[in-house]
């Protein structure tokens, strides 16, 4: 008598799970979303920047011109930088 083993049953085979579920699961891992670095100030995010001192000079003169603080210019800035990308300009 030989010992054989027992073949697995093809009516129910094993089925991968479907592709919004295995995304589901990955975005649910506590790392999945990137953490925001720096302080949280009310609706904006505290940021550290090291900048040239003679770039700085101009920004604080372009701020002055402008009524504007050096946070707001400096976000006017990158703002106007980010939509000039998006929107295919140089």
């Amino acid at each position: 008598m030989a010992i054989t083993t027992r073949l697995k049953s093809q009516a129910n085979p094993v089925q991968p799970p479907p592709d919004a579920a295995v995304d589901a699961f990955i975005s649910g891992a506590p790392d999945a979303a990137p953490k925001l670095r720096g302080v949280k100030k009310g609706n904006r995010q505290q940021i550290s920047l090291t900048i040239a001192p003679a770039l700085l000079m101009k920004l604080d003169k372009l701020a002055e011109a402008h009524g504007l603080t050096r946070s707001a210019a400096i976000s006017m800035a990158i703002h106007r930088a980010i939509e000039a990308e998006l929107s295919g300009g140089a």
